[in-house]
């Protein structure tokens, strides 16, 4: 659908498709450290479709910010479909947005395990009515490749919850 545009141009095809939905976005980040909002605010007028982003890179900011039950990560892992779920509603929830993404990952090159090797990114796009789509990625490449390929994965999901 959108595999060989930028993540800039991403953003601007999201920024449409969000201002002609009326709806305005926020984010919750973790190991792409805010790199989605950067890209979204890359782009003029964004304020008028992006409301916030909370970068929770510890458990502790997870919870404290956006509400996500400490038990629920030690139950499953800070990168797990439950936990971003969870980032993603409580991002909806603690914000003035309509629809959110959230993203947890092991970006490298440490950290990995052999049930969740480095490269292991979990997303969630929150699409209203406490409604959640969760994806796990396996991304390949250092860390800076890892994070950008969640970037435009995290995008691109976006895109599709909007067709």
């Amino acid at each position: 659908m959108f595999p060989e545009k930028t993540v800039t141009e991403l953003a601007q095809v999201l920024g449409q498709k969000l201002t002609q939905a009326g709806l305005v976005l926020c984010t919750a980040e973790s190991c792409t450290g805010g790199g989605v909002a950067y890209a979204i605010t890359e782009i003029s007028g964004s304020s008028q479709w992006f409301d916030r982003s909370f970068i929770t890179y510890s458990n502790n900011a997870k919870n404290e910010m956006l509400d996500v039950d400490l038990d629920l990560i030690n139950e499953f892992g800070a990168v797990s479909k439950e936990v971003v779920n969870a980032m993603a509603t409580g991002a909806v929830k603690n914000s003035n947005a309509d629809i959110s993404v959230a993203i947890s990952g092991i970006a490298g090159p440490n950290g990995g395990s052999q049930e969740k090797p480095v490269g292991t990114v979990c997303i969630a796009w929150y699409y209203g009515q406490h409604k959640c789509k969760s994806e796990t990625f396996l991304f390949t490449g250092d860390r800076a490749k890892i994070r950008l390929r969640a970037i435009k994965a995290t995008l691109l999901g976006l895109l599709k919850e909007l067709e």
